[in-house]
């Protein structure tokens, strides 16, 4: 059970591990969603995947139904493995398969449990994050834990570059997980929950009050979508990557080496996204937009 291109990993691990005692004998998946300038219905990366594979897809617009109950149950599934799956299973459908649940969350619970644990770990300034096998529960992400990996976040991840690695190391252990026979349940301990909330909007201008360091690990946290920004000359400009430097000057004025000062330090511009224009690296924009040093940006 999953939709975006992050769980197509894990589907290929799982349809990797098929044999005589394992196969898939379904996959659910959210419906076809318009995308694109023609509003065309397209369907998620996994329906497509598990197209190609030759594997039966269901795409129910709500699982409270009675028919969509009747119709899991007659799978007989042995386990179900969910990976942003976008929907939330109802106790019924959790006590279906006969050894449960299992789910793969992007973060080393019980830190950052919810909507966006990648997001939140790099805006965090998190080290390490992982990914977690769970066994699923009511809760939300408080099932008890049966694997995990653990990676290194990088300096200069972003959100997608972290993604991608996730959702690899996500198919991986998954793989592990299906061939273990030694899994212990783990009960996620009671100290250290955080809870990664979707993103909004509002969080995405950037605030150079605090230090470049900070908006540093905000900016690729926010990276590439929705993109952080600010304001030049009156108009939005994303900031896609930026670099931290040792400076001392006014807050939110233009530096002589066309950094911006923040609170603690200056970020340096490296890409950046102007509105309606396409990305382009720091030093074109200041040479295009006409920023010069000591020039106070819009807060």
């Amino acid at each position: 059970m999953g939709t975006p291109d992050f769980a197509v990993p894990a589907f290929e691990a799982l349809r990797a591990a098929t044999n005589d005692a394992y196969n898939i004998v379904a996959v659910y998946t959210r419906p076809p969603a318009k995308q694109g300038r023609g509003l065309q219905l397209t369907k998620s990366p996994v329906h497509q995947a598990a197209e190609a594979a030759g594997i039966q897809v269901f795409t129910p617009t709500r699982l409270k139904d009675k028919d969509e109950l009747e119709r899991f149950h007659a799978l007989q599934p042995d386990l179900a493995v969910v990976v942003a799956y976008g929907m939330i299973l109802p106790q019924d459908w959790l006590d279906t398969p006969t050894q449960g649940c299992w789910n793969i969350h992007a973060s080393l619970l019980p830190r950052w449990r919810g909507a966006a644990p990648i997001q939140r770990a790099l805006m965090a300034g998190d080290a390490e994050t992982g990914v977690a096998i769970m066994q699923m529960a009511a809760g939300l992400d408080t099932g008890p834990v049966l694997l995990e990996k653990r990676i290194a976040i990088a300096a200069d991840d972003t959100a997608q570059s972290l993604h991608d690695k996730l959702a690899l190391l996500g198919g991986a252990a998954i793989g592990e997980a299906l061939m273990a026979d030694d899994l212990v349940p783990h009960e996620q301990p009671q100290d250290g929950v955080t809870y990664a909330e979707k993103i909004d909007k509002a969080e995405a201008k950037i605030d150079f009050s605090r230090s470049a360091t900070t908006l540093d690990a905000h900016i690729r946290g926010l990276s590439p979508f929705p993109g952080a920004w600010f304001e030049a000359n009156g108009k939005r400009v994303k900031v896609l990557a930026a670099k931290p430097i040792a400076a001392n000057g006014t807050m939110a004025t233009v530096a002589e080496s066309g950094a911006i000062y923040c609170g603690e330090g200056a970020l340096q511009l490296v890409t950046v996204q102007p509105a309606g224009k396409g990305a382009m690296t720091g030093a074109d924009f200041l040479r295009g937009r006409g920023l010069v040093p000591a020039q106070k940006l819009d807060t």
